[in-house]
């Protein structure tokens, strides 16, 4: 079985990575402050303070839970006896167990100036719970065509506010890798970003992180997560004034035998950095490698691709 540290334990695990990572009790506060601090001049300033204002929310709902029981823990056990993710989104999804997030969100959520999310909240607020479950399948299985463009970020933040929360309440909590190497070992969702650490002995090491539940894994370097292979990989990255090629903190691994990429955060070149809020604030490097025919298979549950 492998072993889950948590943040700063790094230091006093064995000689051998460990497998996975949990996310900080306090990773939506993080989150929210970084995309805030982004914001600052970026083009997409209101965008990435509207996301600011909704891991606040987010972080409430990690603090003062809607619901406090776990999703069938006998379900749990079983699917940890067996090796498959205990959490697993494309079946808990179907369930209810979720949607007193969606409720608490929306109950939390200020109210909103700009029309358009007025508009969003009203109609997820006035949405039945078989409709509300038929969006979020979509949403998790990336069919962001089956849902409106600006109800994805009301709905992701109050599943990755579900998910995160039952990953960090599960005792004993013991996972294997998943049937791919971007496969979430806790809930099966994909990767949506990978990091690589540069602290403690593990320095140098990349972990990918769940775009659902925030768990990260461990994933040796210069192989696509995607097909696997390591041969002929590139790293590209939005060239600017404050950093070399080599040495911008983001980058986007590309891989020219499945035309695919991922974005990867070096810790070493920002000790700040976090995954999501760095995916949104370069969505010009996805433009750019979206026109040279790179696809990209990682989500981000709080953008729908192509949408305002």
């Amino acid at each position: 079985m492998a072993t889950i540290l948590e943040p700063g334990e790094i230091e006093a695990a064995a000689s051998s990575p460990p497998f996975l990572y949990l996310p900080p009790h306090n990773l939506f506060t993080l989150r929210a402050l970084r995309l805030e601090h982004l914001a600052e001049g970026h083009p997409l300033a209101d965008y990435l303070r509207l996301i600011a204002g909704l891991c606040h929310v987010q972080q409430r709902l990690i603090d003062d839970p809607p619901v406090t029981t776990l999703p069938d823990p006998e379900r749990i056990k079983v699917c940890q006896a067996h090796g498959l993710p205990p959490l697993a989104a494309d079946t808990l999804v179907r369930e209810g167990h979720w949607l007193p997030y969606l409720d608490a969100l929306l109950q939390h959520y200020p109210p909103a100036p700009q029309p358009a999310v007025a508009k969003a909240l009203a109609t997820l607020r006035s949405t039945d719970a078989g409709q509300r479950k038929a969006w979020a399948v979509a949403l998790v299985s990336g069919q962001f065509t089956l849902l409106p463009a600006a109800l994805v970020p009301f709905l992701g933040a109050a599943l990755q506010a579900a998910w995160s929360h039952w990953l960090l309440s599960t005792p004993d909590l013991s996972l294997k890798p998943g049937d791919s190497l971007n496969q979430c070992p806790a809930c099966g969702s994909p990767a949506m970003a990978g990091v690589i650490r540069h602290r403690g002995k593990h320095n140098g090491l990349r972990y990918l992180v769940c775009s659902l539940c925030a768990c990260e894994w461990h994933v040796v370097r210069v192989k696509c997560v995607y097909c696997e292979q390591s041969k002929g990989l590139e790293y590209v990255s939005l060239d600017d004034d404050r950093h070399a090629a080599n040495q911008a903190p983001l980058r986007a691994e590309t891989c020219p035998g499945c035309r695919s990429y991922l974005k990867q955060l070096y810790l070493e070149n920002d000790a700040e950095a976090e995954a999501l809020s760095a995916d949104l604030a370069s969505l010009m490097l996805d433009m750019r490698l979206e026109q040279e025919g790179y696809l990209r298979p990682a989500p981000n549950l709080l953008l729908a691709p192509g949408g305002d």
